[in-house]
């Protein structure tokens, strides 16, 4: 997608549920300059988390689920800056903050597609040049992965700017989102994600649709039995988005 069909994002775009703007930033690209590197990755999979207190129905998935910490603060604040988590002691995960100031919300950035910078994403992430077509399509294949490709880490950048695109820690992060949505926009569970959270109950993951970046779907601790309890389905189909 050429820069004429993408624009600036804004604190406005961005302060409307999680749920609610997750589908917006696919097609859109999240552009990072970190230690002189440009790199911009297009979004092709997101999913939305909710704060306690945030919308209709309580989400079991989201660090914010039981109020304000030291380490979910950031999703508590002014809609636009990146939440960077670490998961599993290991992994730099990066969230767009949604919502007014002072409601958590967020929406991870699943995966995407390298636009500009393959050199600089795959020394980051260890892969041998010239890459094969599947190397490729794995640069950023999973929230671990794209966290590391566009080079934002856990805690240092964790609250950078991505409206204004002001330097923070040594980096500079831009958020652009499409002119139009994306068309062919699926729904389904998140992945990875444990109970009732990780089920049909929160068709919250979004994802373009044949788009080969897209990581594949696999059920978190107790999700599947949950789903099972709660639906009698034990696999799920994803269905259009928005």
């Amino acid at each position: 997608m050429s820069d004429s069909r993408l624009h600036r994002a804004t604190r406005a775009e961005l302060a409307g549920l999680a749920v609610e703007v997750a589908p917006l930033l696919l097609g859109g690209e999240l552009r990072t300059i970190v230690a002189g590197s440009e790199v911009r990755m297009r979004l092709t999979e997101v999913e939305a988390y909710h704060g306690h207190g945030t919308g209709p129905m309580a989400d079991p998935g989201s660090h914010a689920r039981m109020g304000r910490t030291a380490r979910n603060a950031t999703m508590w604040g002014e809609p636009g800056h990146l939440y960077v988590y670490l998961s599993h002691g290991i992994h730099s995960c990066v969230n767009v903050v949604c919502g007014p100031e002072g409601q958590a919300g967020g929406v991870l950035m699943r995966a995407g597609s390298v636009q500009a910078g393959v050199d600089a994403v795959a020394l980051r992430r260890g892969a041998s040049l010239p890459l094969t077509a599947v190397a490729l399509r794995d640069l950023a294949r999973g929230p671990g992965r794209f966290g590391q490709a566009v080079g934002l880490r856990h805690p240092l950048h964790d609250g950078i700017d991505a409206v204004t695109g002001l330097e923070f820690e040594g980096a500079r992060a831009e958020l652009w989102l499409p002119d139009e949505p994306v068309s062919d926009i699926m729904t389904g569970p998140r992945v990875g994600v444990a109970g009732i959270a990780g089920t049909e109950a929160f068709p919250w993951r979004f994802w373009i649709a044949g788009d080969p970046t897209v990581s594949p779907f696999r059920w978190g601790r107790g999700a599947q039995a949950e789903s099972l309890h709660t639906t009698g389905v034990g696999s799920m189909m994803p269905s259009r988005g928005r």
